[in-house]
């Protein structure tokens, strides 16, 4: 069962304020605090601090946007509004606009085994393979395309598309997620159809027994075959079967939170990511 309400948004709160620091450095800005990434990867965002004993300013969000654009970063903030519900009005009155997702919790009771989902296997990827390079940039490739046309709606795009995004990744970045995976802080899964390759892919980041699925895409092409729930479904067991108590995941809209519920998932609440307009 999902946990007891306030428990349960401590224990996000504190999930979102650890994923980024074992690859990011913080800068406090009042009552926020800027995850600025060392090295090379997918730029972090800033956030509400932990320790703030006052709430996040038009001052603040200020101040970080300022310094975003001095590192060449995204002007990008992430929160979940059942803890700092003030910051959607000082967010929205500094100019940015806000992706009020559907924040849901998996209820393991009612998760589907991934073949009540769809008939095409997914298959989680392994650090130790030859080809976990490949696979990773698939992963990659998929999820470029799959988030390039939102909805759940098919289209045209596909594996020719996925091949045109493919993207060698770099030795530091490889060696990144393999060490990553090998320690349990990062499962990819990838869905395959004969002759096509990956056509679907997604990810779980943990941290101690909570970890977030993220990245689930489809290619517009292998839409309405229940990829999307399945790999969400493979992900979810396999983070059970790791220990993991409370797993949860940010929905892009309400169309697409229909899926999750497929899964098992059930909205609590809010996540806020905001951005300039």
């Amino acid at each position: 069962m999902v946990p007891v309400r306030d428990e349960l948004f401590a224990r996000l709160e504190r999930f979102y304020d650890a994923i980024p620091r074992d690859g990011a450095h913080t800068e406090a800005f009042g009552g926020l605090v800027l995850f600025v990434r060392d090295g090379a990867g997918w730029p972090f965002y800033a956030r509400p601090r932990l320790d703030a004993t006052e709430p996040a300013s038009a001052a603040d969000v200020a101040d970080v946007r300022r310094r975003q654009r001095e590192l060449g970063l995204p002007e990008a903030f992430e929160w979940v509004h059942e803890n700092n519900p003030e910051l959607l009005a000082v967010a929205r009155s500094a100019g940015l606009s806000v992706l009020e997702a559907p924040l849901m919790v998996l209820d393991p009771t009612a998760l589907p085994s991934v073949t009540e989902l769809s008939d095409v296997p997914v298959r989680l990827l392994d650090p130790a393979a030859p080809t976990f390079g490949a696979d990773l940039a698939a992963r990659r490739a998929v999820a470029a395309v799959g988030f390039a046309a939102p909805g759940t709606a098919v289209g045209g795009a596909g594996p020719a598309a996925r091949d045109t995004a493919l993207v060698e990744l770099p030795l530091d970045a490889l060696a990144e997620e393999q060490c990553r995976t090998e320690s349990g802080h990062r499962i990819s899964a990838l869905a395959e159809l004969p002759g096509q390759g990956a056509v679907a892919s997604g990810m779980a980041m943990r941290v101690d027994d909570a970890a977030e699925i993220a990245g689930i895409a489809t290619l517009p092409s292998a839409r309405r075959r229940g990829l999307g729930a399945a790999i969400t479904a493979a992900l979810a067991r396999r983070l059970l079967a790791d220990g993991v108590d409370l797993v949860f995941l940010s929905a892009g809209s309400t169309e697409i939170a229909r899926v999750y519920l497929r899964v098992g998932f059930r909205r609590v609440g809010t996540a806020c990511i905001a951005e300039p307009a």
